[in-house]
């Protein structure tokens, strides 16, 4: 491992983490499909349950395929262990949940993606778990939002939907000044390639893998990295007994998609530069949310927390929701679904689906209007991207 550290992330997305030994010496490392594990002897099993003998178990518990993922996404990450999930949300419960109990307090950001929101301000507050949300572009917010009993602060950056930038040194540095809270920073619109979220004082980082880390839109996957003691707690708690571990299957599919990353980043990001122009002057168009220009307030972070500017895009449709359906429906290429990251361009409208566990309130305070589309720009040729959403807008204009 000590050679892989000094690797570029171009070549760790490749081979990042040690892969099971293959004796037959396969160039893809093997998957490991089995529920179970055979012991040479009941001592050996007893051994391995007990934590005194090192050795696979029970998938649920640890896994070959599952854990070559972790230890990649770790690297990635420039963190020290991960730990895979079944979905995203699932890695949002365990990280979070790990480290939280009847009467702790919670700081979210107030945009945050809907299934999170709804985790934090219905299933936790059933539990005795309090949950401030803040906007966190706000220094000044944040640091009136600490309670003695504040335990995890979460972040999105960019968040879900409209691109909002947080400046993750300014929150490293207040929840550092804080007793036992832990960062908690999803970083599923960057991926690693793009923003390194420990660099700037996240304990923990999480991901949909379901999005740009698998990247065919076949999978739905979460990961989660942080330091050997957090994760192994995630691992023997939250993880294991609530039960949202990932399949062998699913892993080795992430596992084969990461070796993509790197080139399919580098395309999505150029693609959707150029579309984020070709929307800015579109007449249907009122603002366009791309960290890319240089009127985005969070722009200045390019360089220095960001590699790039990602390749979501949202925008506001000037005519509101009536007008944003219209121009749904006209696309041809361009697929409306949820979810991001993908080879096909997909896009969807957050205050009806997505973000519709928010309440109204909640979206108004978030600026998730009715008028907002957010684009997951793929991996299409950018002419034929431009062209559906022109001859869309086109149609729009005549009803």
């Amino acid at each position: 491992m000590a050679q892989q550290r000094n690797m570029r992330p171009e070549s760790m997305v490749i081979h990042g983490g040690e892969a099971p030994a293959d004796p037959h010496g396969a160039l893809v490392a093997p998957l490991y499909q089995t529920s179970t594990f055979v012991f040479p002897n009941a001592e050996t099993g007893g051994q391995r349950f007990a934590g005194d003998a090192d050795g696979y178990i029970y998938s649920r518990l640890g896994n070959p395929t599952v854990n070559l993922l972790e230890q990649r996404i770790a690297a990635l990450e420039g963190m020290q262990a991960g730990a895979a999930t079944a979905t995203g949300m699932g890695a949002v419960a365990a990280a979070t949940m790990a480290f939280l109990r009847a009467g702790d307090h919670v700081i979210a950001s107030d945009c945050i993606y809907g299934c999170s929101f709804a985790l934090f301000s219905h299933l936790f507050e059933r539990f005795g778990v309090q949950v401030s949300f803040v906007d966190m572009a706000d220094e000044a917010a944040l640091a009136a939002a600490f309670q003695a009993n504040t335990r995890v602060v979460f972040v999105e950056t960019p968040a879900n939907p409209h691109l909002r930038i947080i400046d993750l040194a300014m929150v490293g540095a207040l929840c550092q000044q804080q007793p036992d809270v832990r960062l908690i920073v999803d970083n599923t619109f960057m991926t690693p390639l793009l923003q390194q979220p420990g660099n700037f004082g996240a304990d923990i980082v999480v991901h949909s893998a379901t999005k740009y880390l698998n990247g065919h839109g076949d999978v739905v996957a979460g990961l989660i990295t942080g330091t050997r003691e957090d994760i192994q707690l995630i691992k023997m708690t939250t993880l294991k007994d609530m039960g949202a571990t990932i399949s062998p299957h699913d892993a080795w599919l992430i596992t084969r998609g990461l070796k993509t990353l790197a080139i399919r980043m580098e395309k999505h990001c150029a693609t959707a530069a150029i579309v984020a122009d070709f929307l800015k002057a579109q007449p249907a168009v009122e603002k366009v949310y791309y960290p890319g220009f240089k009127d985005h307030p969070g722009h200045h972070l390019i360089g220095t927390q960001m590699r790039n500017a990602g390749a979501i895009i949202a925008f506001e449709l000037r005519s509101g929701y009536q007008a944003g359906v219209a121009f749904l429906n006209g696309l041809e290429m361009i697929k409306i679904a949820v979810s991001l990251g993908d080879a096909e361009s997909l896009i969807q409208h957050p205050a009806s689906m997505t973000h519709s566990p928010l309440t109204p309130e909640a979206r108004e305070k978030a600026g998730i209007s009715d008028g907002l589309i957010r684009l997951s720009v793929g991996l299409e040729h950018v002419d034929d991207i431009i062209h559906d959403l022109s001859q869309s807008f086109a149609k729009a204009q005549q009803i």
